[in-house]
């Protein structure tokens, strides 16, 4: 069989990120991101398009670009990996010559005064002894971002012209910084629960003052004279919908709850119109909400993972689809595609399309689904893969993974349960205190609808995820035969350690599994790992040290207790790479993760051979 997609696939493409746009419509930034293996480093290039005429130029090693209100500047950031720090740079577009302003090691994020001159730069500043760290709140550690040390958030004001700081001050656990007009609006999370509450303070002239406090949206953007918000007044539980609101400095609007929809990543342009991207049944939309409608500005069957709005309304945006990575499509009242970096790559490789399908769940409940077929007619294998969250979705996005597993010869079903995303606020939080209970038999209906409709072996059926995902096929494994291979990725076997461990679990396992973990039943009801003896699965557990959202201990517990059963199980410990190592660790980790990964479904579902890591990787 001839194979197309390799364990280092990955590498082919080139990724789109950071996109950013000139307030007047002109200019469009983005970052093209490729992986060098040979050096195993990702190597960033900001490339910076004058939409009218098609002429680019280009920033090496440039990241996060952000154009000036007036068009004619841009700052954007080098990071220093091995030093662990980022220089901020400033471009004047029309010589392209930088200039370094600032070298520091924690910067957050940057944003621009309207008068083009002044911008604000949101440091993250901790204790940093070469011996220890030290810390007096929770948790004392954050996936991607390493131990908290003390940490606490400086935000100065700095003059791009005289190179100066005209002013800095320091607050405890701030997230995002914006300008409003001549104000500064942070908003910072509470600490009792950071996750579910934030306090949103205004600051100026040396002055702080309390906009909201202990409310359950933060401010996302600004056009000087409005104020996005996003979330809600005050929320019960960490998986509830977010939507949106305009504050006007006196009272609250409401934009898009009647919607039912989530939102992710919300803007503003000039005139006031909102800009918002929403899941709905495997589309990541982009929405227009403009006097009081709202407008779908991609067509179904889309992925938009990024975006930035003109003061006049245009939008550039990065869309991806089952079939083809991101690329630039430019908004002007109607949708055009602008680049083509993957056009070639994707002509030669012939990713499948996805398969949507619908079924009841045995309540009764319609569950979305998608499949990828394999080549031929002939009876073949099957991989479960199941998404994270749960408040994750399946739907229209590039994805390596898939595409490998069908390209090699088998069927991969992706279904959205309840708690996923994409459907109304009720479905999603329906998993609550239930977690592997209704979900769990939601994706088994999809597997069943699978062999009735598809030309699937029963005996060779395989399942995978990632977190949550890596969670349910850890239940999976311990509630039924069904799955003759399984791959379990930084999920969790022990929801109690996860609880005291995890930088979330204090607050989201509390309200997922039950919020007194010393005396809930939940606690080990539904966990894998006192399930153990019951798995006949061979089970590979993959995991990354540096992960602190589903630390290292939940595979290796599960690991060490099934070995010691006389269960099939491996583990595969990556030694750098957080939570989505899978997607964002380094390029020679991320080859070793794919070829693991195929070939211990290889091993166990086509050949039913042993599973030998020397002779994977001596490959």
């Amino acid at each position: 069989m001839f194979v197309r997609w390799k364990e280092d696939t990955f590498s082919k493409f080139t990724y789109l990120e950071n996109v950013a746009i000139s307030s007047n419509g002109e200019l469009v930034a983005y970052v093209l991101k490729k992986a060098n293996m040979k050096d195993n480093k990702y190597e960033n290039t900001i490339v910076i398009e004058e939409l009218a005429s098609g002429r680019r130029r280009y920033v090496e090693n440039g990241v996060m670009p952000k154009f000036s209100p007036d068009g004619r500047k841009m700052l954007y950031l080098r990071n220093d990996e091995e030093k662990k720090k980022s220089d901020l740079y400033l471009l004047e577009l029309d010589t392209m010559t930088s200039k370094k302003l600032i070298e520091a090691k924690n910067i957050v994020g940057v944003d621009w005064n309207r008068d083009s001159r002044r911008i604000l730069i949101l440091y993250s500043k901790k204790l940093e002894d070469e011996d220890l760290f030290f810390d007096e709140n929770i948790p004392a550690w954050f996936n991607s971002k390493g131990f908290r040390d003390m940490e606490k958030n400086v935000i100065q004001v700095y003059d791009t012209e005289g190179e100066t700081s005209l002013e800095e001050f320091e607050d405890e656990y701030v997230e995002s910084a914006i300008w409003h007009g001549e104000s500064i609006v942070y908003s910072k999370v509470d600490i009792e629960n950071p996750f579910l509450f934030y306090h949103i303070k205004s600051y100026r002239g040396g002055k702080k003052r309390k906009l909201f406090s202990k409310v359950s949206f933060y401010a996302a953007h600004s056009n000087g004279k409005l104020l996005l918000l996003h979330g809600k007044k005050k929320m019960k539980y960490i998986s509830e919908h977010r939507y949106l609101h305009i504050f006007d400095g006196k009272k609250i609007v409401d934009v898009s709850s009647k919607y039912g929809l989530t939102h992710y990543l919300g803007k503003l342009d000039a005139r006031g119109n909102v800009y918002a991207l929403t899941p709905d049944s495997g589309t990541l939309y982009l929405e227009k909400f403009e006097d009081g409608e709202r407008k779908r500005l991609v067509d179904e069957g889309c992925y938009v993972y990024d975006f930035d709005v003109s003061a006049d309304g245009k939008v550039a945006m990065l869309v991806m689809s089952d079939t083809f990575p991101g690329e630039l499509y430019i908004y002007d009242g109607k949708l055009k595609k602008h680049t083509g970096y993957n056009d070639e790559i994707i002509r030669k490789l012939k990713p499948r399309k996805y398969v949507h399908f619908q079924y009841e769940s045995f309540d009764g409940k319609k569950i979305d689904g998608w499949y990828v077929k394999p080549r031929g007619s002939k009876k073949a294998p099957m991989v479960v893969r199941v998404h994270g969250g749960p408040k994750g979705m399946y739907g229209y996005i590039f994805n390596v993974d898939t595409q490998m597993l069908a390209d090699q010869g088998y069927y991969v079903m992706m279904v959205n349960p309840r708690g996923s995303a994409g459907y109304d606020e009720k479905f999603s939080l329906e998993v609550i205190g239930k977690l592997g209970l209704e979900d769990f038999k939601d994706i088994m209906n999809g597997v069943e609808w699978m062999i009735e409709h598809e030309n699937i072996d029963p005996q060779r059926i395989g399942i995978t995820g990632i977190s949550y995902g890596g969670f349910m096929t850890n239940w999976a494994i311990t509630q039924t035969d069904r799955f003759k291979a399984a791959i379990s990725e930084n999920g969790i076997s022990n929801w109690f350690t996860s609880y005291a461990f995890s930088d979330i679990g204090l607050w989201y396992d509390r309200e997922m599994v039950g919020k007194n973990p010393f005396k809930n039943k939940n606690y080990k009801k539904l966990s894998p790992i006192y399930y153990a003896e019951r798995v006949k699965t061979p089970l590979l557990l993959i995991h990354s040290m540096e992960d602190y959202r589903c630390p290292l201990d939940q595979s290796l517990m599960f690991y060490h207790v099934l070995r010691q059963l006389g269960k099939e199980a491996y583990i595969a410990i990556f030694k750098k790479g957080e939570h989505g190592h899978s997607v964002r660790g380094m390029p020679r980790h991320r080859m070793k993760r794919y070829k693991i990964f195929l070939e211990f479904f290889n091993c166990r579902l086509k050949r039913d051979k042993p599973f030998n890591i020397r002779e994977i990787l001596e490959k």
